[in-house]
């Protein structure tokens, strides 16, 4: 039953591995959510806030003019506040997909320098290991003789 054994340190590699993808993914998620969680907190911070000269304080824009644009909008916020907040708050919709975009990137680099350099290494030492194995459980090649070699 030789095919019992055969491949045996590639199946505990592939265990070690998918084990070992289990801890990389949970840091990552969590990393994830909370970095994101603070950057949708900063984002709607962003777009919530305004920003009002005293004109437009007097004029009594504080009191149409809350929450998202679009909010500020149906409630009736001027027009010039809207394009006065415009750009600051497409800043920081900016911003936030840079962070996003940010992030991701990080996370990649850290998935592969944790889960697939290692895969990597330790795939690699297995296969000299069973490479150096093969070769010392080989007997050693006997040099063929013939009778034209003996003397008579």
């Amino acid at each position: 039953m030789a095919w019992r054994h055969k491949n045996r340190w590639f199946r505990r590699w592939l265990v070690v591995i998918v084990f070992w993808l289990v801890p990389v993914l949970i840091v990552a998620v969590r990393e994830i959510q909370e970095e994101m969680a603070y950057n949708t907190v900063d984002l709607n911070n962003a777009l919530t806030t305004w920003d009002f000269t005293d004109a437009q304080r007097a004029a009594g824009a504080p009191a149409r003019c809350h929450g998202k644009p679009d909010d500020a909008r149906a409630a009736g916020c001027p027009a010039d506040v809207l394009s006065a907040n415009a750009q600051r708050q497409q800043e920081a919709i900016d911003l936030y997909a840079l962070r996003r975009a940010t992030l991701y990137g990080y996370l990649w680099h850290a998935f592969v320098g944790y889960w697939i350099v290692p895969a990597a290494v330790l795939f690699g030492i297995g296969v000299v290991i069973g490479g150096i194995r093969r070769a010392l459980r080989r007997p050693p090649v006997k040099p063929a003789t013939t009778n034209a070699d003996t003397p008579h």
